[in-house]
């Protein structure tokens, strides 16, 4: 027995005309509010009122951003807004150190001082150490 496997099912049916049945919420719900202001405040008031409400509706049913709904993006901003936030960096204040001889150093740089004898033994090894294909002691490197 063959059983026809769904192909498109991340795919909202279209249920009244060209509108998903969610786009069709968003506009009734749009068109509700909108006609309850109109009934219960003046119009001039209702009007000012009524433009983001139809703004939002038309965003809701119609605005995709990367091809996702506008309704995902407002869900992270409100998740973001009323969530909590993680600071890792604090800025702190630098202390100065002065010290006898009128010199001033920041203790959280740290510079290493080589000694005479280390850098004369990194200068050594930096001459004297044989380089890749030549011969040491009469042999060929293996390195």
């Amino acid at each position: 027995m063959r059983f026809q496997v769904p192909q498109f099912i991340e795919v909202e049916d279209k249920l009244f005309g060209p509108f998903t049945f969610k786009q069709f919420i968003y506009l009734a719900g749009a068109a509700g509010v909108v006609v309850a202001l109109f009934t219960l405040l003046p119009k001039f008031v209702a009007f000012l009122i009524s433009m983001p409400v139809v703004a939002l509706a038309a965003a809701l049913t119609f605005l995709k951003i990367n091809n996702r709904p506008f309704i995902v993006m407002l869900e992270a901003f409100f998740q973001y807004t009323i969530g909590e936030k993680l600071y890792i960096w604090k800025k702190a204040e630098k202390q100065v150190v002065k010290k006898e001889n009128g010199e001033t150093t920041d203790p959280q740089i740290y510079i290493p001082k080589l000694s005479n004898s280390k850098l004369k033994d990194l200068s050594w090894s930096l001459n004297v150490a044989p380089k890749a294909g030549e011969e040491q002691n009469g042999k060929e490197s293996d390195e």
